[in-house]
C-alpha cells in the first residue's frame, strides 16, 4: 500500500519541484534583461569619453553616444576584476550576449587598462596597441566607459565597452 502511494504522489512531487525552481529562473532572467538607465560618471570617466569623441572625430568618424548601461556593464567587470585581483577579459561573452539581447546591439568590442592614475595615460596605451585602438576607431554607434579604484590599492581599473547598434 505504501510503495503504491509513493508511485502515485512521486510524479506530483516532481512536477513541483520542476514548477518552483523555473520561477526562480524565470525572475533572473528578466533582471539580466533589464535596461540600467542611470550611471554617475566619474570626472576619469567623463574625460575618456571626450578623449575618444575628440579622437575620432578628428579622423572623420562619428561621435559615439554614451549608454549608462554599457558603463553599468563595464563597472561590473571592473568590480570583477577587483574582487579577483585580475586583470582580463573573463566572462565578456556574457557581457557581449547582454548588450546583444538587451540593447540590440549587432557587435560589441572592449578595451580594458589597468593601474594608470591619469585617463590621458589610459588613452595614450590604448591608442599604442592596434587591437585596442582598433575598438576607438571602430564601427561603433555607442559606448560605455567604467574607472573604478581598488579601495585597498588606489589603482584604477578600466572597461570600456563598444557597441554597434543594430
Amino acid at each position: 500500500m505504501k510503495a503504491k502511494m509513493f508511485r502515485a504522489l512521486l510524479p506530483l512531487a516532481i512536477v513541483f519541484t520542476m514548477v518552483s525552481c523555473s520561477s526562480d529562473e524565470t525572475s533572473e532572467t528578466a533582471q539580466d534583461k533589464r535596461v540600467v538607465t542611470t550611471y554617475n560618471y566619474n570626472d576619469t570617466e567623463l574625460k575618456l569619453v571626450t578623449l575618444i569623441n575628440n579622437h575620432r572625430q578628428s579622423i572623420g568618424l562619428n561621435p559615439l553616444e554614451v549608454v549608462n548601461h554599457i558603463s553599468y556593464k563595464s563597472e561590473e567587470h571592473n568590480i570583477y576584476m577587483i574582487d579577483n585581483k585580475v586583470v582580463n577579459h573573463d566572462y565578456f561573452q556574457q557581457r557581449s550576449d547582454n548588450l546583444i539581447q538587451v540593447l540590440g546591439a549587432e557587435r560589441v568590442g572592449e578595451n580594458i587598462a589597468y593601474n594608470y592614475q591619469m585617463p590621458e595615460s589610459a588613452f595614450s596605451a590604448w591608442m599604442n596597441s592596434p587591437a585596442h585602438k582598433a575598438n576607438i576607431e571602430g564601427d561603433y554607434t555607442h559606448f560605455g566607459i567604467s574607472v573604478t579604484t581598488d579601495t585597498q590599492t588606489g589603482r584604477k581599473y578600466y572597461t570600456n565597452m563598444f557597441m554597434k547598434k543594430q
